[in-house]
């Protein structure tokens, strides 16, 4: 739902991450009768930053949001894309290796929203996705992110192929998953310069970016099921990322 040119966020943490970020709000709905002690942060950084706030009953907040919105629903500007030097610019400033996904036409906002909440987490520089068949920076994105897309940087982009091209000439190692003939993702060298493609929910990556990786990786499995949710298997192979580059910190 949008209202004055701009999307709808609905919920205490994720109004308050909007606030935090200095993201241009519009207006704040409150629902009467919302305990002011767990919303005074809201109320002072709305304060301060000039936003409007307004008091209405909750049957208004249930107009604006079909969200677990927990009485409180903001106007906010669209989201702003990234661009690619941005990301780059991301782990120079914290003088990291880069540590990007890509992801393959991820489709459910839930699982997006879900991959930005532990790509922040754990310090992930940025997140590529396409401009079609995919999901882009929602409303209900924001909601499931619980406030992570205000930190997190996303780039959309026309051709995933071709910006996979243009990280490899940029010194990045490509990886993706495969269930078939791949290698263990607890083998991953995860000090490199590295991109990780997680596909989409129903199809899986791409032949197309499966034939560009530079390594295959699979996630072991002993259940009866073939595959995992798409935000699972992302955070799996973050948080080896992850554990590895502190590692390699700490020696």
């Amino acid at each position: 739902m949008t209202e004055q040119n701009g999307e709808m966020i609905a919920g205490k943490n994720p109004v308050l991450e909007a606030l935090r970020s200095g993201r241009e709000i519009n207006k704040l709905w409150i629902a009467e009768g919302v305990k002011k002690t767990g919303i005074n942060e809201v109320l002072d950084l709305a304060r301060e930053r000039g936003v409007l706030v307004q008091f209405v009953p909750k049957k208004k907040i249930d107009q604006l949001s079909d969200a677990n919105h927990q009485g409180i629903v903001a106007s906010v500007a669209a989201y702003d894309y990234a661009e690619l030097d941005d990301l780059f610019n991301a782990a120079k400033e914290k003088n990291e290796d880069p540590f990007f996904l890509i992801l393959d036409e991820l489709e459910d906002p839930h699982n997006l929203g879900s991959i930005m909440r532990t790509a922040d987490a754990i310090g992930v520089h940025g997140i590529i996705i396409p401009k079609r068949r995919a999901v882009g920076l929602t409303a209900v994105v924001a909601k499931a992110s619980t406030g992570a897309i205000e930190h997190v940087p996303v780039v959309r982009v026309t051709n995933l192929a071709q910006t996979v091209d243009e990280l490899k000439d940029k010194g990045v190692w490509i990886a993706g998953t495969d269930a078939k003939g791949s290698v263990d993702y607890r083998k991953m060298d995860a000090t490199l310069p590295l991109a990780i493609i997680i596909g989409s929910e129903g199809r899986g990556m791409s032949r197309l970016l499966k034939d560009k990786c530079d390594f295959l990786y699979h996630l072991p499995m002993i259940g009866h099921v073939t595959s995992l949710n798409a935000s699972v298997a992302a955070a799996l192979l973050m948080y080896e990322v992850y554990r590895k580059r502190q590692e390699r910190l700490e020696k």
